[in-house]
């Protein structure tokens, strides 16, 4: 489906063309496309931006979920993606993606605009689980200011209790607990 709103390399005009048109300033990147610079950068745009990198056999996970879905104000550098295809599949050689080939499961997956990406909670639960500080100041972030993101991570991470690093996470999610019920403590008390 081609959209209104994004333009791909190839598809209705070249690579050369769309970048002339960013210097023009009527045009700005957005995942493995460009947009209009007064066109309202929403959720399914950064989803459907992502189309020629995640296809239908990789889900955006990690910080490509959490931009998607609003946790980080910008882009990541590098995309993470991980399969939701049954079979295994060669990874591309993409250098702006870290590819994770366990599948991921679809009961942790949601569609937007076509595309699978993981869901806030569990994007959120990876991020508190890293060893990465980027992904785990994003989780931080993220869980600070979507209560309800935070609360469907923890209970991501009550469900499953083996997971790598869910202590981590855990801990992570509870130090934001803590000083938010600080804060509405002090807020009600003064």
């Amino acid at each position: 489906m081609v959209s209104p709103f994004l333009f791909f390399p190839g598809e209705r005009l070249a690579l050369s063309e769309l970048s002339a048109a960013c210097l023009d300033g009527l045009l700005v990147p957005l995942g493995e496309g460009f947009m209009p610079a007064d066109a309202v950068e929403t959720a399914w745009m950064r989803a459907r931006s992502l189309v020629p990198l995640l296809g239908a056999r990789w889900a955006g996970v990690r910080l490509t979920a959490a931009w998607v879905h609003g946790g980080m104000p910008t882009e990541p550098t590098r995309h993470h993606l991980q399969r939701v295809a049954k079979t295994r599949t060669r990874a591309h050689h993409v250098t702006r993606a870290v590819f994770h080939d366990v599948r991921l499961p679809p009961a942790d997956t949601v569609s937007l605009a076509g595309i699978h990406f993981s869901t806030p909670g569990r994007s959120l639960a990876d991020l508190a689980r890293s060893q990465d500080e980027q992904q785990r100041a994003v989780a931080l972030a993220w869980a600070r200011s979507d209560p309800r993101t935070r609360r469907e991570a923890q209970a991501w991470l009550d469900r499953h209790p083996t997971f790598p690093h869910g202590r981590r996470g855990t801990a992570l999610l509870a130090s934001v607990t803590a000083d938010g019920d600080r804060e509405a403590y002090d807020e009600v008390t003064r």
